[in-house]
């Protein structure tokens, strides 16, 4: 089994620091929404002019580098063992390169590891093994201020009036992003699970956060309830950074998972302006990003 470390290492540079083109195509038309001159406005010129002189310079686009959360489909045969230690590996270097801050802390005593390692849980690394002779590793880095907005909701919800439909769906997903305010730095995107166990329906919400804005649901009712969803937020008047104005949400993506008759959680992951997510092929010695 090759070693991949360095080319995993230049996928953790690339998401940290160059922020994918869709995410930053859609920020652009978010500034032509706002009223020029206003709070909201310079916020998000503000952001693009960071955006840029990341991507110039290989500095971090943010400075919370957050969680790196990879999701790894590897072909029949290979060691996840080996694969783990590759992408631990790599994540500490990119520590000591300054493409992550050290994040990983200690629960219990408090105490920074220093590279980002930390137990069996930091960095996250789902496995998955595929058909196929091909290695692809996505990447996401999500900050600690768009985690500790998400949310999970248990239907139905007698307070918001939400049932156990997607009419309720879309009550609870408009209450999280309402209760967000300015604190998920906004605009935001949302991942949302319909279904699922607490456990599951968690991880399908971040899963679904690695779809592309510009890629359509292909389920037309969830489709549908995706641009309604975005439509509704931005109509809170909560904005870019909680400056208020008409850009609270860039989009929304769906999923949805079989559930037990007695539960029906929907859960919200909220990601921030800094969508940072980045995809790694290997095939046959040659390696690609995107």
């Amino acid at each position: 089994m090759q070693d991949l470390t360095e080319p995993i290492l230049e996928l953790v540079r690339l998401t940290s620091t160059d922020l994918p083109a869709d995410v930053e195509q859609a920020l652009r038309q978010a500034v032509e929404r706002e009223a020029p001159g206003s709070a909201a406005r310079g916020a998000l010129e503000t952001i693009l002019k960071n955006v840029a002189l990341s991507r110039a310079n290989s500095t971090p686009i943010c400075q919370d580098t957050g969680t790196p959360l990879f999701y790894v489909r590897h072909p029949a045969g290979w060691s996840t063992r080996s694969l783990r230690a590759q992408i631990e590996s790599a994540v500490a270097q990119a520590t000591a390169h300054a493409y992550l801050r050290p994040n990983s802390v200690d629960s219990l005593s408090g105490k920074n590891s220093g590279n980002n390692l930390g137990g069996h849980y930091f960095p996250t690394i789902h496995f998955e093994e595929v058909e196929g002779e091909a290695l692809v590793i996505e990447l996401m880095l999500k900050g600690g201020g768009c985690e500790n907005v998400g949310a999970q909701y248990s239907l139905p919800h007698s307070q918001l009036g939400a049932g156990r439909d997607l009419a309720g769906v879309r009550k609870v997903v408009l209450d999280a992003v309402h209760q967000a305010q300015g604190q998920g730095c906004a605009p935001g995107i949302l991942g949302v699970a319909i279904g699922g166990d607490r456990g599951s329906s968690y991880y399908a919400s971040k899963e679904a956060l690695l779809r592309k804005l510009d890629e359509p649901n292909p389920d037309e009712s969830l489709a549908a309830l995706e641009a309604r969803l975005t439509q509704e937020a931005n109509q809170l008047g909560i904005g870019p950074m909680g400056f208020g104005g008409e850009t609270t949400v860039l989009d929304a993506k769906i999923t949805h998972l079989n559930r037990l008759p007695a539960s029906y959680f929907v859960s919200v992951s909220y990601m921030c302006w800094a969508y940072r997510r980045r995809k790694m092929v290997w095939k046959d010695g040659q390696v690609s990003y995107s």
